[in-house]
């Protein structure tokens, strides 16, 4: 076996959910390990920011987040976890203090509440 292309694409948890729920439910459902290890991915993925997540919401928060400057793999990183504070953000950014403005971090996150409202309802159940 060969690789043709080792990176072709990144993708975001919401995508790798959606696919293996389409590999569950398709025609090679019972085959094995396979059956065991989508069961397992899934059964975690559900447990992530993802399961509330839909491609059109990530596709508006990417175009919203251009501005920022931020490389593929923030963009994944905010995608996939979601971050409520300020401090997340400054842990995925690289060298965010130059890169991003206290202004900047705010409306990034002002950016994921408006595309993600699961994250508000999340942190309000932390506060409260």
């Amino acid at each position: 076996m060969e690789i043709v292309n080792s990176k072709c694409a990144t993708l975001c948890n919401y995508e790798v959910m959606e696919h293996l729920q389409s590999v569950r439910d398709g025609k090679n459902r019972n085959k094995g390990q396979l059956a065991t290890i989508t069961y397992e991915t899934l059964r975690y993925l559900e447990n992530t920011p993802c399961k509330e997540q839909n491609s059109t919401a990530i596709a508006n928060c990417l175009k919203d987040l251009e501005p920022y400057n931020l490389n593929k793999m923030e963009k994944l990183m905010l995608i996939n976890t979601t971050p409520t504070t300020p401090l997340e953000i400054q842990l995925m950014v690289e060298e965010s203090e130059e890169r991003l403005s206290e202004e900047d971090v705010e409306k990034i996150l002002q950016t994921l509440i408006k595309h993600f409202p699961h994250i508000e309802k999340k942190e309000n159940e932390v506060n409260s």
